[in-house]
């Protein structure tokens, strides 16, 4: 006869194996009514021009919210994904509507770089601990991510300088930088945006020029500049290591690839999801760490608001054995010069 402990044993082992994995599956597949699509409006503020858009939108939201309960309900990844404002887009609306419907990558290089003799860097590091850290912002539908990245590192560089730390314009540089590859909300590059910066003696505040999601006329004037840089230097490309010499002694903007969905949605943890190289989007390292199990990862500052990632902070995996670094943040990173 079967002792009871035994029979518990055996139940349980039954339990955890084929019935909790169909309890976990049956509550991902739950349909997903059309009042939590509603709630969802509500909480962001989205609107649709007529029923059929509408209901083309619904469609898009439930399919990545059973893709977000799907890849959280299997518990095999350092990091999470959850709802946010960009559930009601494909990958490839996403995409195009904030990351400027093209590719990033500028070629241009600079012949110094102040960090390459740097022999030894603290364990990690956190500029927003030392006050060189603006709050989030948010791009908004503007394709204006270069800007944000730009004036994110030229706030730091600032407040490390100077001791002020001033919230600058992106919206003058939406406006006003105009280079081969910078386009307003269609996309640009950092690198255009410090030159122009760097040639005009400065930049205006964002009080002074506040930020419209849109372009507009360019309203560049002189005597309103509240910081400035005397330009800007390259980090050697393809280089984690020459990167983190860099992140150790001011923020750097770099360009990553955040195409897949899994960045789209990410929500927390040290992100190790399925990325590329074919950059699309500006963003910056404000600083780098390691977590309590040992793994190593990049502090990243992005312009999509406090309702993505981690209050707007992204922990990226550092280190990977790649050259190009995980979503190619090694590839062309670059930071101004005061």
């Amino acid at each position: 006869m079967t002792s009871p402990n035994k029979f518990i044993l055996v139940m349980f082992l039954i339990f955890t194996t084929w019935i909790l994995p169909h309890v976990i599956s049956t509550r991902v597949l739950q349909p997903l009514s059309s009042n939590t699509h509603e709630k969802w409006m509500a909480q962001f503020g989205k609107s649709y021009k007529d029923a059929q858009e509408k209901e083309k939108r619904f469609q898009i939201f439930k399919n990545n919210v059973e893709f977000i309960e799907y890849f959280n309900a299997d518990g095999d990844k350092p990091f999470n994904l959850s709802i946010n404002h960009f559930a009601d887009l494909t990958s490839e609306e996403f995409k195009a509507s904030l990351n400027g419907k093209k590719k990033l990558h500028n070629e241009k290089e600079t012949s110094s770089f102040r960090y390459h003799n740097v022999t030894s860097v603290p364990d990690s590091m956190d500029w927003r601990k030392r006050g060189a850290v603006t709050p989030i912002k948010d791009q908004g539908t503007c394709g204006s991510c270069w800007a944000f990245s730009a004036v994110a590192a030229m706030e730091s560089i600032h407040q490390i300088t100077t001791g002020e730390l001033l919230s600058l314009s992106e919206q003058e540089l939406v406006d006003c930088v105009k280079g081969k590859h910078t386009a307003g909300c269609d996309g640009g590059y950092m690198e255009d945006a410090f030159e122009f910066i760097a040639g005009k003696g400065g930049i205006a505040s964002e009080v002074y020029y506040p930020y419209k999601e849109t372009d507009e006329s360019c309203k560049v004037k002189k005597e309103k500049q509240a910081a400035e840089i005397k330009g800007y230097e390259k980090v050697p490309s393809n280089s984690e290591k020459e990167l983190l010499k860099a992140a150790a002694n001011q923020p750097v903007s770099v360009y990553i690839d955040s195409g897949s969905s899994t960045f789209q949605f990410y929500s927390g943890g040290i992100y190790t999801g399925k990325c590329g190289t074919d950059v699309d989007h500006a963003v910056v390292v404000v600083g780098y760490g390691v977590s309590h199990d040992g793994t190593k990862y990049w502090l990243v500052k992005n312009s999509w608001g406090t309702e993505w990632g981690e209050k707007g902070y992204m922990r990226l995996k550092r280190d990977i054995g790649s050259k190009k670094g995980l979503c190619g943040i090694a590839i062309s990173p670059s930071y101004p010069v005061a």
